[in-house]
């Protein structure tokens, strides 16, 4: 996988200027050993509970990026070491989430890419409550499932389409 977004930015400025690709903001910290990832976008909205995030990553991840809106929440950590195990060996390019992480000794030993806002010691609460497969919105950017996730050190970007 050989990309970078600023090139991708270049390369595309018009869908830029029409909303087909967006920037994230640069709020979101890198883990996990993958710095550079790119998939389809499955998404997620959840809020403190991370029910759904065990659920999304016990099935087969076929080199998707799982996005999580979480509010954007500061007080409960999402994903934590375990999670990131099972997003590994089931095939995920990474996850994003728009909210906090912990045990990120574990995660950084992870074959994954991951971005979030923070790490947390507080484990979320798992009573299932949430969205999946709908449109999501971090950063104040638009996901939708399908759409195009591309990280690197630089940053993230949102596509409409597959970018060449």
């Amino acid at each position: 996988m050989t990309f970078a977004t600023t090139d991708l930015c270049d390369d595309n400025e018009s869908m830029l200027e029409d909303g087909r690709l967006a920037v994230l903001p640069p709020l979101y910290r890198h883990f996990g050993k993958h710095i550079r990832f790119c998939g389809r976008a499955t998404t997620l909205k959840v809020f403190e509970d991370n029910a759904l995030v065990r659920k999304a990553l016990e099935l087969a991840g076929h080199g998707n990026v799982l996005v999580i809106d979480g509010g954007a929440s500061l007080r409960r950590a999402l994903v934590g070491g375990k999670l990131g195990v099972l997003a590994q060996e089931n095939g995920w390019a990474g996850i994003i989430v728009d909210g906090c992480i912990r045990d990120r000794d574990e995660i950084d030993a992870c074959e994954i890419g991951v971005r979030a806002l923070a790490v947390h010691p507080r484990k979320s609460s798992k009573k299932g409550d949430g969205e999946r497969d709908g449109q999501v919105c971090i950063g104040g950017v638009l996901v939708n499932p399908g759409d195009w996730i591309y990280a690197d050190a630089d940053g993230i970007l949102v596509a409409r389409q597959e970018l060449a």
